[in-house]
């Protein structure tokens, strides 16, 4: 694949013209790395993004037992990009990266991109626009409500034929659909009992005349094709039930990963600013302390000059 279709692919670089993605492309720098090999180590200086070429990197956070094997964050194939944010601070890099095969890397540099930018104004406002527009995104999520009762929302948005195999799966997951299904089984071998179906109206008579049953004699027939029917109905409605259940089960973690997004975001917030307070604080405690050296000073002074009270006659 082409370096400009890569950009391409980037969000950041999306709305660009294609002029300027091949500009962009022509500054691509190409770096080979063997499998094992690391990109970059976590808190090492960021200056560059990169985009997989071929192979595939692992991003992954460093453990500090050695014993202990590293987080992985993410693993990385062709076409995808990491370190895109180093382009636009001096901040050290927030996790580590290894190739895990042979890979090829396509570098884009923060000089690079800036000599672009500072040629082509288009490009400038293209990339500020995109970077805008995931501002007010983030704004706009950190700006609602997060918590909410999702199962509720899920639930009451369900048709009827999604609640009535939910109430299925319910049922068959119980104690009272296996007693039920006992007692019918037991129930209906009784009816069709040879001394039992003529006192109950419903005997059927063998070709010498003789009672063998009632409407179902054994082996059943009929009723093994019931619960056939029964078993072949139960199981595409216990799929469907647990195919909602894993959809409310990730709508859930959605959920949480925005509400533990938003409280991260409120404690950052709160530290600086408890920062900010304890360094107002002891600039204030200084100057204090400053001014009553001063005063000590001040009242010191006429004490010693040589027409005070202590001055020698």
């Amino acid at each position: 694949m082409r370096p400009s279709e890569l950009l391409a692919q980037i969000s950041l670089f999306q709305g660009l013209a294609d002029e300027d993605r091949e500009a962009l492309a022509t500054r691509l720098a190409e770096k080979t790395f063997k499998a094992g090999d690391i990109v970059f180590s976590q808190g090492d200086k960021g200056a560059s993004m990169y985009i997989v070429q071929s192979g595939a990197v692992q991003i992954y956070l460093p453990s500090a037992d050695k014993d202990l094997p590293p987080v992985v964050l993410k693993d990385l194939r062709t076409g995808e990009f990491f370190g895109e944010l180093a382009i636009f601070d001096d901040k050290p890099r927030s996790a580590s990266v290894r190739a895990m095969v042979d890979t090829i890397l396509l570098e884009l540099t923060r000089e690079q991109l800036g000599e672009h930018l500072g040629r082509s104004t288009r490009a400038a406002m293209t990339i500020l626009s995109e970077m805008a527009e995931r501002l007010r995104e983030t704004n706009s999520m950190l700006s609602q409500r997060a918590a909410k009762d999702v199962v509720k929302e899920f639930e009451e948005n369900l048709t009827w034929g999604q609640r009535l195999a939910d109430k299925v799966a319910e049922l068959n997951g119980s104690w009272a659909f296996i007693l039920m299904l006992l007692g019918l089984t037991a129930l209906w071998c009784i009816v069709n009992m040879p001394a039992i179906a003529p006192h109950v109206g419903l005997a059927t008579l063998g070709d010498d005349g003789k009672v063998i049953g009632g409407f179902d004699p054994f082996p059943y027939i009929l009723y093994n094709l019931v619960l056939a029917i029964l078993v072949s109905l139960q199981g595409p409605l216990i799929v469907m039930s647990q195919n909602r259940q894993t959809s409310k089960d990730r709508a859930q973690a959605e959920t949480d990963f925005r509400v533990n997004l938003k409280n991260e975001v409120g404690i950052e917030k709160m530290l600086a600013e408890l920062g900010a307070m304890r360094a107002e604080t002891n600039k204030r405690l200084e100057a204090l302390a400053s001014g009553s050296r001063a005063d000590r000073v001040r009242a010191e002074v006429p004490a010693k000059s040589p027409g005070g009270p202590l001055s020698s006659p």
